[in-house]
């Protein structure tokens, strides 16, 4: 469905925001502002367009949050009607499994990763904290999406990603991970992520670069870049053109209330959060 939405350029998120034809419904949904080639379309939700009550209002599409299923159906109806292709929404475990899906596969696979070389079928991931992740080739013949909480990113989930491009068993290698490109969406922010040892450890383990992304906080917690750690490790494996999230203020979900769900901010105080969603797919 490439001519049913038309996009403006906006100063902050770096980002360009979907604003339907005929309607306000998704004003504020953001469309990736990347270098993809035009047969690749990508769209990230808002908590903005849907039907769902407090405190998942109002375009919660995650199922298993406490919200009510037919207004979760009806939300990821719209999502599904908006892009023009099929969503395949994923089982998210925190893990570093990647699915390989097509205009067949069913909701509720096990894994945090989805790749694709068949146009009709969007590669989806939620998140509501975490950072999604997107990818597109250079010759636009498949496209890749990524939950990247700090257990599957530390895990090794945008790895698998990147293998899952090339298949096995060719090695993955600079020069080959140069014909990617990425786009981080929003996430929780590097004033916001407070984290213990553990995690700090999780991600130095074998990369002692990683310590530049975590600030002290008090003894045994940090301020936690989850964004820069993306970054650092999609550049460590040779892909250069990472665009979106740059760790900004923006691209905060706890600080951005109004236009993010956050799990964070939200599940202790109001008891639940809803899930944003992000797609790729091929035209």
């Amino acid at each position: 469905m490439a001519g049913s939405f038309r996009a403006s350029r906006v100063g902050s998120p770096a980002v360009e925001r979907l604003i339907p034809q005929g309607g306000a419904v998704g004003s504020d949904w953001i469309v990736p502002n990347w270098p993809a080639p035009p047969n690749v379309r990508a769209l990230c939700s808002t908590r903005s367009g849907g039907c769902s009550d407090p405190p998942y209002d109002s375009l919660n599409l995650g199922l298993g949050a406490g919200d009510a299923a037919t207004a979760v159906a009806e939300n990821r109806r719209r999502w599904s009607a908006t892009i023009g292709a099929l969503p395949v929404f994923l089982r998210q475990v925190h893990g570093t499994t990647v699915q390989a899906i097509d205009t067949a596969s069913s909701d509720g696979q096990t894994a945090d990763g989805a790749i694709t070389r068949q146009s009709g079928v969007a590669c989806t991931v939620m998140a509501a904290d975490c950072l999604p992740v997107l990818f597109a080739n250079a010759d636009g013949s498949c496209v890749a999406a990524a939950h990247a909480g700090w257990r599957g990113l530390a895990g090794g989930v945008l790895e698998s990603v990147l293998q899952s491009f090339f298949g096995f068993p060719r090695v993955l290698n600079r020069d080959s991970a140069s014909e990617i490109i990425a786009w981080l969406g929003p996430c929780i922010g590097p004033l916001e992520f407070e984290v213990g040892d553990e995690v700090k450890a999780a991600f130095m383990t074998g990369v002692p670069e990683a310590s530049h992304f975590f600030a002290p906080r008090k003894p045994g917690k940090w301020l936690a870049d989850l964004a820069g750690l993306a970054r650092q490790r999609l550049r460590s494996m040779g892909v250069t053109q990472i665009h979106g999230n740059d760790g900004g203020a923006g691209w905060c979900t706890v600080r951005n209330a109004s236009m993010f769900f956050s799990h964070r901010r939200d599940s202790v105080r109001l008891g639940g959060s809803g899930r944003m969603a992000a797609s790729v797919w091929l035209d």
